[in-house]
């Protein structure tokens, strides 16, 4: 929904920005006199920031970053470009390195000043935090310089997506360290051992090769492809930590192009304007800094099962599902989408007799699949156990894992086994999820088959122990291509990805023992809400889109 439908008293700018109808506010009524203080603050800072952003408009070596017609999104793109180099260099010094012998870049000379020298490791906090949320500001400004590109604008977000990736591949892992627990994963079964039941920490070294203690001692969560392309990229690698994140970046990056095919296919099949879903879940600041900067395998994954839709809407069943299930050997948890790709072949007001065959028809298929690559691993059905006991890693700030930890904490002050009781909390809430999906598949009439996949993982993942920021990311795209939404809900999107980018930004910095890490937590966050608070309230080009144009827009010159 547009804010002109949303707003019927305002007008909208070239630029986006909402221009309340003069003497009047919402509902009709004579508009109030702003304070003094509201007028002079927020409003001057805006005036003072359009005459400057006017004023580098003209200078030769910031034109191209700065000003241009609000028609020129290659302004946004080359701001988003500057943004990511930011956070490349700043990887560099506060990125995820392990520390093994076998490591090439660990004690490279080149670095150390910025790993080593305070000076370096504040320098690169500065250039990280504060490049990811002008990456946002550039995102934001993205859409708005590309809506008069018309259809043109899908290649616009595609251009914009593919510019800003560059330099993401080449810094060295952010906003978590999950890829060197991938290696991990896969030198376990190099070793002929099994994630699903064997622990990284079982290995000598692991600590030192960049694996999260967290995840040293849990079952692995990913399926038998993933782990045989980790086992394969260990080994290719030959354990040089740098080798396998190149090699596990490769996929993540054929996840990004994955995602950006289906997202503008299914766009189109489906009748409805691509560059916004495109531009909303792939060119997002957190799906890019996640899935290339973060080395994240989610993106493959989410990328099947959007395939996996997109085979079947064109009638090609079979391949639909197998590529469903590849996705599914990826992560498990993407099983729950297959009820729904049933109903997806024969039709949402179809009979039960009719769902039940798709049911059938999609299940042997995945079965067949799973287990020829069990085969093929030597894991057979071991993720099977790995899924029904996830949780032993339960994040305090998940919903259910505070649950399920404060029960068994309490539990245990009346002779209880914390674990036990915490895991029994878990697995009802796991079974409660279940019951979601089944209820939602199994509904008359069922609704469309893409919004309530996103659905059923909403349930999973809000009803899970464990809640990482990604994610979110793995419902974006399904929402996005079922309908659009209020505005205040987009904005309350933005807010989220706003504060998700930086909560990992903060948490996952990588610096020396010998410095203060809450000091530099809180050096990173600052700069970090600053910023923040300058995109939603002062800047003149985006307060807006966060719905505090009214102050915004008090100040003459900057409508």
């Amino acid at each position: 929904m547009s804010p002109a439908m949303e707003h019927p008293a305002s007008s909208v700018s070239p630029t986006g920005k909402m221009i309340r109808a003069e003497g009047t506010a919402s509902g009709g009524q004579p508009a109030k006199t702003e304070p003094r203080s509201t007028r002079w603050g927020i409003a001057g800072a805006t005036r003072i920031l359009e005459k400057l952003r006017t004023r580098a408009a003209t200078t030769p070596l910031l034109r191209h970053f700065t000003g241009g017609g609000e028609d020129s999104p290659n302004i946004a793109i080359g701001q988003g470009l500057v943004a990511s180099l930011m956070v490349m260099f700043g990887s560099w010094g506060v990125g995820w390195i392990p520390s093994s012998q076998e490591s090439l870049l660990s004690r490279a000379k080149p670095l150390l000043p910025l790993r080593v020298e305070a000076a370096g490791v504040i320098t690169c906090t500065l250039l990280l935090a504060l490049g990811s949320m002008l990456l946002f500001r550039a995102w934001l400004r993205l859409r708005q310089r590309s809506e008069s590109q018309g259809p043109g604008a899908v290649k616009v977000i595609v251009r914009a997506i593919w510019i800003w990736s560059i330099p993401l591949f080449f810094s060295f892992p952010i906003l978590s360290k999950d890829v060197y627990s991938y290696l991990g994963q896969g030198r376990l079964m190099h070793a002929g051992l099994s994630p699903y039941s064997d622990w990284v920490s079982q290995l000598p070294g692991w600590f030192a090769q960049g694996s999260d203690s967290l995840w040293a001692e849990s079952s692995s969560p990913y399926g038998p492809l993933f782990l045989m392309y980790a086992r394969f990229t260990y080994f290719i690698s030959g354990a040089v930590p740098e080798y396998g994140v190149l090699m596990m970046r490769l996929i993540a990056v054929g996840g990004v192009a994955l995602c950006a095919y289906t997202v503008v296919a299914l766009a189109k099949i489906s009748g409805r304007g691509a560059a916004w879903p495109l531009w909303i879940s792939v060119a997002n600041p957190l799906f890019l800094l996640n899935m290339v900067s973060g080395v994240h395998n989610d993106g493959l994954m989410i990328g099947g099962v959007l395939l996996g839709f997109l085979l079947v809407a064109r009638k090609r069943y079979l391949l639909g599902v197998l590529a469903v299930s590849a996705a599914i050997a990826i992560k498990p948890i993407v099983v729950l989408v297959l009820p729904f790709l049933g109903i997806a072949m024969v039709g949402r007001h179809a009979t039960l007799g009719r769902k039940m065959l798709a049911w059938s028809f999609a299940g042997s298929v995945t079965l067949a699949v799973m287990a020829l690559l069990g085969w093929a691993s030597g894991l057979w059905f071991g993720w099977i156990a790995a899924m029904a006991s996830a949780g032993s890693a339960a994040f305090p700030y998940a919903p259910v894992g505070l649950l399920g930890m404060l029960a068994g904490w309490i539990g245990s002050l009346f002779g209880g086994d914390l674990t036990v009781i915490s895991g029994a909390v878990f697995t009802a809430f796991r079974a409660v999820s279940l019951g979601l999906v089944f209820w939602l598949a199994l509904r008359r009439p069922t609704g469309p088959p893409l919004l309530y996949s996103g659905y059923a993982l909403l349930a999973a993942v809000v009803l899970a122990p464990i809640i990482q920021p990604w994610y979110l990311l793995w419902l974006i795209p399904f929402f996005a291509l079922s309908r659009r939404y209020p505005i205040a809900w987009e904005r309350a999107l933005y807010i989220l990805c706003l504060l998700l980018v930086l909560a990992g930004v903060v948490d996952q910095l990588s610096i020396g023992q010998w410095f203060s890490l809450l000091w530099v937590r809180i050096f990173a966050a600052v700069i970090g809400l600053a910023y923040m608070g300058y995109l939603v309230f002062i800047d003149p080009k985006t307060a807006s889109t966060f719905g505090t144009e009214r102050s915004a827009g008090q100040a003459p010159g900057v409508r």
